[in-house]
């Protein structure tokens, strides 16, 4: 195979037609007549992290809170490392995208007075099965939005100190594509695949974050220049064992708490309770012996056990599989619970591009939205949703007093050639799998990953460090047959990068701030007097540099000042 070029052009182009991408066309739409582009690596109408649905929006400003109150809560689950001025910002439209999403189609359960069914202080209840054909049906309805699925996004173009445009190719088709823009707004969600997964073989792509968000959103910024914020605040869920089903919806929906072999509760005994806090007080449970650990379920009547049949078939069938396949119902028998595998993702921590408040990059002409977007942890879809309208409304803004530039002809064709050397290579002595077994294993071992207890120290660091610069060069050899093997090759190329900037921040952070997403041990304390700042990077010539930046309040506006 050999790709050829395909030269299209855009107003706005808009990578990844996910959660906050999809928002984001549609406010540009209805905003102005620019023309947009939204480019989809799979296809919109299934794509994404909300591809197979979901039961809840957690982000939501219920009665008696406020957007301040929501920010004090971001804050104090993440021991105040988070960029205040845009959760506040973004807490401010939660409620505003919630209703705008009713509108397009979304069902939100409601109570006898007419209420939103609340699920804790900041979280409604939804039938969001079919939540993103809804948001893509809504793309569909505006005239000036493009949509092109099937197309791999592999780089920025960048010319005279700005964003005008990407890179990308067809994963059906013989095409390589140069799509030149005035702005462009990066949604391509988070990083999974990183390290070694719970389930090995066949089953590894059972995991808690969509196996297809590879971190390209992440890397493409990296290698372009992009200043990055706060990787190593890592995400570990705690999930259902096995089936890495949601245990939320148990513990909130039914009240049940967390007891180890003994029948004891023990998450009160390592502090307060709080997401991060679940986590680890079952890792340490386990590693004291006094594990496997359970949700307490065999208290419940047969109705609340009925309700979570039916909301596990619609979520995460595979959990509802189990308890009818084994005979073990919730309430015959505890749900046993564990840790996931790390991820970087912006939407529930605070790992991404390092963004001014109106969400645009150190990058000009490059915006970002939603899970690749870092410094505000918890914002979940709508929080996502919100992020996608910040982003196009500060976009179109932009673009009035831009103009659309392009390439020679001759940049063009030696990018195209490091793309299709992939189809020349010959006799390459790895496979793509084998290379990313080695990049989840040196990350599990030697970068806090599930077998570990998710701790790390700085010499394990350097060995990660060295092993993953390797890899890097080998990736160099692969060969690919055809579109579907070129694209294996790009998000492997992609997660590597991704490994260099997390492995920096975990060795930048000396001290332990977030237990099991951020454990050094060599610094098994926190250090406020000296830790309470953002770790930051810029990736050049191969290295990746840190910066230290100070915190940023709610009542702050932050702009990029150098």
């Amino acid at each position: 195979m050999k790709l050829k070029p395909n030269i299209l052009s855009a107003d706005i182009l808009i990578i990844g037609a996910g959660t906050a991408g999809c928002f984001a066309a549609i406010e540009g739409a209805k905003l102005s007549e620019a023309k947009i582009i939204l480019a989809e690596k799979a296809n919109i109408k299934r794509s994404g992290c909300l591809a197979a649905g979901i039961n809840a929006l957690n982000a939501y400003i219920n009665e008696g809170e406020t957007a301040a109150s929501f920010v004090d809560y971001v804050r104090r689950e993440f021991n105040g490392v988070v960029r205040e001025d845009l959760v506040y910002t973004a807490a401010q439209k939660l409620n505003e995208v919630t209703h705008k999403i009713e509108k397009m189609g979304l069902p939100i359960l409601k109570d006898s007075e007419g209420k939103y069914v609340r699920r804790g202080k900041r979280s409604i209840k939804i039938n969001g099965e079919n939540i993103k054909p809804i948001l893509a049906k809504a793309v569909s309805e505006e005239k000036n939005i493009q949509v092109i699925n099937g197309i791999n996004i592999i780089d920025y173009i960048y010319k005279d100190e700005k964003v005008i445009g990407a890179y990308g190719f067809s994963v059906h088709e013989e095409k390589f594509f140069v799509i030149y823009s005035k702005a462009v707004i990066c949604t391509t969600g988070g990083a999974a695949g990183i390290y070694k997964p719970n389930n090995p073989g066949f089953s590894r792509h059972k995991m808690w974050y969509s196996p297809f968000n590879t971190g390209a959103g992440y890397a493409m910024g990296i290698r372009a220049g992009a200043e990055m914020t706060t990787f190593e605040m890592r995400f570990i869920a705690l999930r259902c064992k096995d089936t890495i089903a949601p245990t939320g919806t148990i513990a909130q929906g039914i009240g049940a708490v967390q007891v180890n072999k003994d029948g004891q509760e023990y998450v009160k005994k390592y502090g307060k309770t709080t997401t991060i806090n679940r986590l680890y007080s079952t890792v340490m449970e386990n590693e004291n012996g006094r594990g496997p650990c359970f949700l307490n379920t065999k208290h419940i009547t047969k109705m609340e056990e009925s309700d979570l049949l039916k909301a596990y078939l619609n979520m995460a069938p595979a959990q509802a599989l189990k308890w009818i396949d084994s005979g073990n119902m919730p309430s015959v028998k505890n749900v046993e619970i564990e840790g996931t595998e790390p991820y970087i993702v912006g939407g529930h921590t605070a790992s991404g591009y390092w963004v001014d408040t109106n969400r645009q990059t150190t990058l000009q002409g490059l915006y970002s939205a939603g899970d690749v977007n870092g410094g505000s942890p918890k914002k979940y879809a709508t929080g996502c949703f919100a992020e996608g309208e910040i982003a196009m409304q500060s976009a179109i803004g932009y673009i009035k007093d831009v103009e659309i530039s392009d390439l020679d002809d001759e940049t063009i064709y030696n990018k195209l050639k490091e793309v299709n050397k992939f189809f020349e290579n010959s006799n390459s002595f790895y496979t793509v799998e084998q290379l990313e077994e080695a990049m989840q294993k040196t990350m599990d071992e030697y970068a806090g990953g599930i077998s570990k207890n998710y701790r790390y120290n700085n010499k394990k660091l350097n060995i990660a460090e060295n092993r993953i610069d390797e890899i890097i060069k080998i990736v160099d050899k692969l060969s690919a047959k055809d579109c579907h093997e070129l694209l294996f090759i790009y998000e492997l190329i992609d997660r590597l990068y991704v490994c260099k900037v997390i492995i920096a921040h975990l060795k930048a952070r000396c001290e332990t701030r977030w237990k099991c997403y951020e454990e050094n041990a060599d610094f098994p304390l926190r250090d406020d007097v000296n830790w309470l700042k953002y770790v930051n990077s810029v990736y050049k010539d191969g290295k990746v540099n840190i910066i230290f930046r100070d915190i940023v309040r709610k009542d702050e506006t932050y702009e990029h000042k150098n």
